[in-house]
Order: C-alpha cells, then sequence, then structure tokens
C-alpha cells in the first residue's frame, strides 16, 4: 500500500526527501488549505496510509486539525518546539521520529549525524 508524508511546504518536503525512501511520497499543503487544496489531497491519497509531520506553531496546528478532520485515520509526527519547523530540524531528531512513528524500512539513514 503507498504511503504518504504530508508537510506544509517545499522546505520541509526538500529535508525529508533526503531521509526517506523514493516510494513514499511526500504532498506539501503549501501553507494554506482551503477545500479545493484538502479535496486534492484527498483524492490523492484514497486509502493509502498517511503520515501528518506539520511545524509545531500556530499554523502548524491549524493545518494538522483540518488535515486530522480529512484524514481521521493518520498517523501524526510531531517536531520538537522550538525548531524553525520540520525544515530546520536536525536530521537526527527527524530519523527519530520517523522511526517512532514506525517508518523505519524507508529511512535513507544520513552517514553521519
Amino acid at each position: 500500500m503507498p504511503i504518504h508524508v504530508i508537510v506544509e511546504g517545499k522546505n520541509d518536503r526538500s529535508k525529508l526527501r533526503r531521509l526517506l525512501d523514493p516510494e513514499i511520497s511526500i504532498l506539501c499543503t503549501f501553507g494554506t488549505l482551503n477545500s479545493e487544496k484538502l479535496e486534492t489531497l484527498r483524492k490523492r491519497v484514497q486509502d493509502d496510509e498517511v503520515y501528518l509531520f506539520m511545524d509545531n506553531d500556530s499554523s502548524g496546528k491549524r493545518i494538522r486539525a483540518m488535515l486530522r478532520d480529512t484524514f481521521p485515520d493518520a498517523e501524526q509526527i510531531y517536531t520538537r518546539r522550538g525548531y524553525a519547523g520540520v525544515e530546520g530540524t536536525p536530521d537526527e531528531y527527524l530519523v527519530a521520529q520517523l522511526e517512532k512513528a514506525g517508518l523505519e524500512a524507508f529511512i535513507i539513514y544520513p552517514e553521519v549525524f
């Protein structure tokens, strides 16, 4: 079954792309969500496995809440408060969160942390 990780922006996607196998689809909300974007994401994901990885700030929490309504069965992945979003999170912390979410089979481990 295909796996999708939904993030806020293209920089978040670029950061995760280096750490996840290409078979994992990384989709972006591009910061704002409306019913049209939510419907597009829902059609793209269908009944596949979904992980939500948003920034730990007010906008990330708002987006996560909207996505949680659309994808109630999605697995939640969190970055630590104080990091500059997913893109500003150190690789070792991202890897730990991806492992915690059960994605270790798809992680491309960096040579050195």
